[in-house]
């Protein structure tokens, strides 16, 4: 390939890449031309798309040399990421593991939990998902369901909950003692912000299956949420794994600085790395390729 060519071929990748990060922004629902007037009086004006862009592709970068600290030191990172429904969890999660090997940084989404899950110690079921040295796992909601929704909803009892409040400290520095860093996150939105998102999925058809009979309970619940949040601060915060909470209004705002915060708070640097080197490839001059059957072959549509 010569330096033209190659020029060529490295300009239309950077392209896709910016277009894979133009689709996952296009997730912004499609609003009614009422809803959209009362979101834009709600809301600041965002931080220009390029910059926002830019900030996130430096940021991954760095995320990247995160990785592959985290491998070579064998390192056992667990962030958890808490928060109301649509506070943006799940978005800020998508940017962080999308150019990163799943192999090292995994998503863990537990379902509600079996009727044999209901019986076993209450953290049993977290445990099987807690990192190897050289790995990072990434929460999206956590044991902390006990003290919110479970405890909310009424799917756990007083006691249950005064129980998993008096053991999850000890829980967290027993993990801190094993050499895991426990990173704990909250988003935070406002009432009326969580309300504008929930019309935006509502209106939305590609994102109406986000909504749940639990996540609409949610909104009538508002304040009973806002008690036992400020309990679960006042009981879980500690010193071993304290709380960081991030202002959510602003979706790509908060993206960049959770990213941000979490890069600060370990001390990676670069490591060494074998030099790479694409091998020469070996022909066969008695090789014949075959001609497979065009049956086998995916249309091509488009």
């Amino acid at each position: 390939m010569d330096d033209t060519s190659a020029r060529d071929w490295l300009e239309a990748e950077l392209a896709d890449t910016l277009a894979e990060d133009y689709e996952l922004e296009l997730e912004d629902a499609q609003l009614s031309e009422e809803i959209a007037k009362i979101y834009k009086k709600v809301h600041p004006a965002g931080i220009e798309r390029m910059d926002y862009f830019r900030n996130l592709i430096r940021l991954q970068s760095e995320l990247i040399r995160l990785q592959s600290w985290v491998q070579h030191t064998k390192e056992k990172v667990v962030v958890i990421f808490e928060g109301r429904d649509s506070a943006g969890k799940g978005g800020v999660i998508k940017r962080i593991t999308q150019r990163l090997n799943p192999r090292v940084v995994r998503t863990v989404a537990l379902p509600a939990p079996s009727d044999r899950e209901k019986t076993q110690w209450y953290f049993q079921r977290y445990v099987p998902h807690l990192p190897a040295g050289g790995e990072i796992v990434l929460f999206d909601r956590s044991w902390y369901n006990r003290a919110g929704v479970e405890r909310v909803m009424g799917f756990a009892s007083e006691e249950q909950v005064e129980q998993f409040f008096e053991d999850v400290p000890e829980f967290e520095r027993m993990l801190v003692r094993s050499g895991i860093k426990v990173v704990k996150y909250w988003f935070s939105i406002t009432d009326e912000e969580q309300q504008m998102r929930f019309l935006m999925r509502i209106h939305d058809p590609m994102k109406q299956w986000k909504l749940s009979p639990m996540d609409l309970q949610s909104r009538v619940r508002w304040e009973q949420y806002t008690i036992a949040k400020e309990q679960m601060f006042a009981r879980t915060n500690i010193p071993e794994a304290p709380w960081y909470i991030v202002e959510g209004n602003d979706k790509k705002r908060a993206r960049l600085n959770c990213i941000d915060h979490l890069l600060t708070l370990f001390p990676y640097e670069d490591v060494p790395h074998e030099e790479i080197t694409l091998p020469e490839r070996v022909f066969n001059p008695d090789y014949e390729r075959k001609v497979l059957p065009q049956e086998l072959y995916v249309p091509s549509k488009y």
